[in-house]
């Protein structure tokens, strides 16, 4: 690959990804939490081994709705982490957001071959560089008609693979009840009327998933990877939402479902000889 051809936002966030995270980018979501309180109440539960703080880390949140990256960046500064997300070429050109993002140490992820292989890098990069980094597994909000995780990409797990980095599952619950799907008079309705109804934000951070016995080098050990993944967020989530089981509580008739479920366990119910 020619890096004088490469484009200019993989020149800028090769530097980055080796850099520490933009200051006020820390001072954001380290002092965030008042803030958000503003919208629920945030609950965090779990941490992380001091030992593992130093990095790298893999953090695999399940994906719920478009205002839990806020709850997931605040919870991860509070129990010592210093967030980054990959983050889809998309959204990582918007005008705004995207710059917000890319100055926040964020990855551009994509999916055209030359640029796949540039993100990969960038990801190789953080690494080696004791990133932190948040990714969402499932690469969208589930479109599970229960809202549990969905059997994803082998994205993650190879990563977590190939670097041997520690995987910790993360489960969140109530972050879909703040700002509803799409639609921008009932986005901004809900997340207004968040501010009086108070939803508890739960967050738990897991223990690492034990992938120890696996190799990138072997045929199907991705996809047991990222069953084991699924199983963990499953698992731990299933107790922050022990009242609604099979479906949320709150309605959000703008989130998209899909027929038959899309769940890797659905009802949370993972089996005891996962392999």
């Amino acid at each position: 690959m020619n890096s004088s051809d490469a484009p200019d936002w993989f020149t800028r966030q090769r530097r980055s990804a080796a850099e520490p995270t933009w200051w006020f980018w820390r001072a954001a979501t380290r002092h965030g939490r008042p803030a958000l309180s503003i919208f629920g109440n945030l609950q965090i539960t779990g941490g992380i081994a001091p030992d593992l703080l130093r990095g790298p880390l893999l953090l695999a949140p399940n994906h719920i709705g478009n205002f839990d990256t806020f709850v997931i960046a605040v919870a991860m500064s509070r129990v010592g982490l210093n967030p980054r997300f990959l983050v889809t070429g998309g959204i990582m050109t918007a005008p705004v957001v995207g710059k917000l993002l890319e100055r926040s140490g964020s990855l551009r992820v994509e999916r055209g071959k030359t640029d796949a292989a540039r993100s990969m890098q960038l990801v190789d990069i953080a690494l080696r560089h004791g990133a932190h980094l948040c990714i969402y597994q499932e690469g969208r909000v589930s479109l599970d008609p229960g809202l549990w995780p969905e059997r994803g990409k082998t994205g993650l797990a190879r990563i977590a693979l190939e670097h041997n980095v520690p995987v910790i599952p993360i489960a969140q619950w109530g972050a879909h009840e703040v700002t509803k799907y799409e639609e921008p008079r009932a986005m901004l309705g809900s997340t207004l009327s968040s501010v009086w109804r108070r939803p508890k934000l739960r967050v738990h951070f897991g223990e690492p998933v034990d992938l120890s016995d696996l190799s990138i080098d072997r045929r199907g050990d991705a996809i047991r990877a990222r069953n084991r993944i699924s199983a963990a967020q499953t698992r731990l989530l299933a107790p922050l939402r022990a009242s609604e089981l099979d479906a949320p509580h709150f309605v959000d008739e703008t989130r998209p479902v899909r027929y038959p479920t899309t769940a890797a366990y659905p009802g949370g119910v993972v089996p005891d000889d996962l392999p």
